[in-house]
């Protein structure tokens, strides 16, 4: 009788393995692939916001700064400058018996003010006004006026009346930027604030400034030096 008990365990262990052996494998189980996002929408005609790093950084407009090392807020490193030109210059400021100069150069343009100091109008002539820049390149002057669409058309004189006064600021017209028809006006800053900026330690860069007075030419060489770049 044990022979025969055996014989029938061995059969139905057999059975249930060959079961078991056929049964489906369940899949293991998987996550969904994430889903793609969506595309941005922007507004035709919409200006990219002011962005980017280093040569690539982006602004709209300009302004007078009042900090000691003008520059972006977070910048990893500030520049110190000194002003070379007019000879007799002093503290970024300069005048004679016409005009009283007041400048501020940071690294995105070079903000000024002239002050009439006589009782007649001078002229400034924009068009034959020159800019130089750090890198040694020599281009026309843009300052708050100028447009991306206008940078090839000749820019307007500003007249300064007698005793009167202007503010106003420079920059390269090539580091302007296509507003994509916004209208504002965007350029490339002319020094790099991140660890770019060592390269510019020493550099000189400036503007010629072309007037009319008394319906003679005078032109203003005006120069600065980057002192030092001060990591932060």
């Amino acid at each position: 009788m044990t022979r025969p008990l055996i014989r029938v365990a061995v059969l139905i262990a057999a059975v249930a393995f060959v079961s078991g052996c056929s049964a489906p494998i369940e899949p293991e189980a998987t996550q969904p692939p994430p889903a793609a996002s969506a595309p941005v929408a922007t507004t035709p005609g919409e200006a990219p916001a002011p962005s980017g790093n280093g040569f690539t950084r982006i602004v709209e407009g300009s302004a007078d700064s009042t900090s000691a090392l003008p520059g972006a807020a977070g910048a990893q490193y500030k520049y110190r400058f000194s002003m070379f030109l007019p000879s007799g210059s002093s503290n970024f400021a300069f005048q004679d018996r016409d005009l009283s100069f007041y400048f501020r150069p940071s690294p995105a343009s070079i903000y000024f003010q002239i002050e009439n100091r006589q009782n007649r109008q001078v002229v400034l002539d924009w068009s034959r006004c020159v800019f130089y820049g750090p890198t040694g390149r020599t281009e026309r002057a843009a300052h708050n006026t100028t447009q991306w669409d206008q940078r090839y058309n000749a820019q307007s004189p500003i007249t300064i009346p007698g005793l009167g006064r202007y503010g106003d600021y420079v920059f390269g017209m090539d580091y302007l930027v296509d507003p994509a028809g916004s209208g504002k006006q965007l350029h490339r800053v002319m020094f790099p604030e991140d660890e770019q900026a060592l390269q510019f330690s020493g550099r000189a860069y400036g503007m010629d400034l072309y007037f009319l007075i008394d319906d003679r030419p005078r032109v203003y060489n005006v120069r600065f030096k980057v002192e030092s770049v001060i990591p932060q």
